[in-house]
């Protein structure tokens, strides 16, 4: 299944209470229970003004699918072509 890198500008995030990020989260997760189980959400990074998030899904139409009917900004979406890490050095 490809793995895709969604970028979303939200000014402020990284301010976003713990509470707020809950709320986000809960929604996403509803979103997805919708979809079914074809789109995967992994993980996300919080930064200042905007939220990385990692999903596995069939095709970029999906992440798109997701994103509007939950109301996220989906404003870069990149598909991994490949994951390195220390030990691909060796």
């Amino acid at each position: 299944m490809p793995r895709y890198v969604i970028e979303r500008d939200i000014p402020g995030a990284g301010q976003l209470a713990a509470d707020e990020l809950k709320a986000i989260s809960r929604r996403s997760c509803q979103v997805l229970e919708g979809l079914g189980p074809q789109v995967q959400w992994l993980q996300s990074y919080v930064t200042a003004d905007k939220v990385y998030c990692v999903y596995l899904a069939p095709n970029e139409d999906l992440i798109r699918e997701h994103a509007r009917q939950g109301g996220f900004p989906a404003d870069r979406i990149a598909e991994v072509r490949a994951v390195i890490d220390p030990v691909t050095a060796e």
